[in-house]
């Protein structure tokens, strides 16, 4: 497969503080590809540079094997979906949608064509004439969407841009972009500080830390194999075991990381499973969630035990009643997972 988008030892600095730091990175051409992160990690940076709106202090950007650092973003095929989606209030969402054909001088009748195609493809066929105040926000986005891709980018860029949309309809949104992504075959390149997001739609993502990436991969590989504390902690809810609970159960004085939802919790008595680890110790905290219960179990000996149970029969009572009560927590060997620097 041809890589559509190269970072060569990319740094974008502003003063003293880098934001990009000699970041090393390829795309794949027709890959959705999510840039993941905190605020500051350097991810919409990198974006801003794929587009051609911010330059790179050094290093070498390409799209398609051509090098574009130095060009505008008007010379490159890429085009942007922001999170407050940049429409025009005063014109129409077939107006809107419109308005890369317009400057490019294609004809009337090609361009109406063309955005009643798009209309189409995004769900709002019969909508053109209406105003942007007129939609809905998962609406205004579909067009913020069918704006972009009319221009027939190679590649799409995503700011955020589920980010004002509530949980309903991001969720809804999500597997919509992902859908759309597959039917259009062109490279996706997906900014988001949540993790969900990420995990649900990409085919891989980058880990943003400090303006260097931690790790990269398939989201479950991510999720399941992380290779650093800061990844294994931000990717998902997990227990990061060290020092003399890390010496006691593996012999070794690193760090490790062990999922949540790894964990069995169970009376004291409950039988001992092969080739896992045991500990006991008392429930401190119980949290309800309907799909499933969070449980911080206090260890005897120190240190607490985040575990996550899924409801299959459990209600909130039931829950609850386990507080302050006495357990064992036990977890196969291999769910105990030993993290790099």
């Amino acid at each position: 497969m041809s890589v559509a988008v190269t970072f060569q030892k990319v740094t974008r600095a502003f003063g003293e503080v880098k934001a990009v730091d000699a970041i090393d990175l390829e795309i794949e051409d027709g890959e959705f590809f999510t840039l993941l992160g905190p605020s500051g990690s350097g991810k919409t940076t990198c974006l801003r540079m794929i587009a051609g709106f911010d330059r790179p202090t050094s290093g070498e950007i390409l799209l398609h094997g051509r090098k574009v650092t130095a060009l505008p973003p008007y010379e490159r095929e890429v085009n942007t979906v922001f999170q407050d989606y940049a429409l025009f209030p005063h014109m129409s969402v077939g107006d809107n949608i419109a308005y890369g054909p317009l400057i490019r001088n294609v004809p009337q009748a090609e361009r109406q064509q063309q955005v009643e195609r798009m209309l189409e493809m995004v769900r709002l066929k019969g909508l053109g004439r209406r105003k942007p105040s007129q939609l809905s926000g998962g609406q205004r986005q579909r067009v913020a969407l069918a704006r972009a891709l009319i221009n027939q980018p190679r590649i799409l860029l995503l700011d955020e841009p589920l980010g004002a949309l509530d949980l309903k309809l991001r969720q809804e949104m999500q597997s919509e972009l992902k859908g759309l992504q597959q039917r259009l075959g062109i490279t996706f390149i997906y900014v988001t500080h949540d993790q969900e997001e990420a995990l649900s739609m990409s085919d891989r993502l980058a880990v943003f830390n400090l303006g260097r990436i931690e790790q990269i991969g398939a989201p479950a590989t991510v999720y399941e194999r992380p290779a650093t504390a800061f990844v294994a902690s931000f990717v998902g809810t997990t227990n990061l075991i060290e020092g003399a609970l890390a010496q006691k159960l593996t012999g070794q004085s690193g760090r490790f990381a062990l999922r949540p939802e790894k964990i069995y919790l169970g009376a004291v008595d409950t039988p001992l499973m092969e080739d896992a680890y045991c500990l006991e110790g008392v429930v401190k905290e119980v949290v309800y969630l309907g799909l499933y219960t969070r449980y911080v179990v206090t260890l005897d000996g120190g240190g607490d035990l985040i575990v996550v149970q899924q409801n299959l029969v459990t209600g909130s009572t039931t829950a609850s009643a386990v507080r302050g009560g006495r357990v064992r927590v036990q977890w196969l060997r291999q769910h105990l997972l030993a993290l790099g620097e």
